[in-house]
């Protein structure tokens, strides 16, 4: 999240995005945080804004997105919610509260905030897997009755305006 997106928002779209940088700050082993709408689109991230990368990129080097890692985040927070979201469908499950992948070298943590959106969280492999639960689930908590259609739209308007 860049210091300048939250010139001109709403008290309660600043306020997610305080939480947001709150939980990076606050919670050891934490790298990275995005919120991501039920469509899979970026509203918050931790992540600064990555400029476009060059037209020709240099040999072994990996394309990045539009945001860089904060869109790859998004992707994959949007892809795990509605993988999971899928296989409880199938299982007669109900809804789909949290998922957590452990990989080698980080663990990746999806969370459902309300509607259809959905908080993800990138951290370290050492990071204590219940404390960052814990403070994702704070966030929620206090994030969810705040994330209105209103607010959504204003903060994926944000998003793409920022250069």
């Amino acid at each position: 999240m860049n210091a300048s997106s939250t010139y001109g928002l709403s008290t309660q779209a600043r306020n997610l995005q305080w939480l947001l940088t709150d939980l990076v700050e606050e919670v050891p082993g934490v790298n990275s945080v995005a919120v991501v709408s039920s469509d899979g689109l970026l509203l918050l991230s931790s992540d600064p804004v990555v400029p476009d990368p060059p037209a020709t990129p240099s040999a072994g080097s990996r394309p990045s997105g539009p945001r860089g890692a904060s869109a790859d985040l998004a992707t994959i927070v949007s892809g795990l919610g509605s993988l999971t979201t899928g296989a409880a469908a199938l299982m007669d499950g109900g809804s789909v509260k949290q998922t957590m992948v452990a990989m080698e070298h980080g663990s990746v943590f999806v969370m459902s905030i309300s509607d259809g959106s959905l908080l993800g969280v990138h951290a370290t492999p050492d990071c204590d897997m219940s404390v960052v639960a814990y403070h994702m689930a704070l966030f929620v908590g206090r994030a969810g009755h705040v994330l209105t259609p209103e607010v959504r739209s204003e903060l994926r308007q944000s998003m793409e305006n920022t250069p």
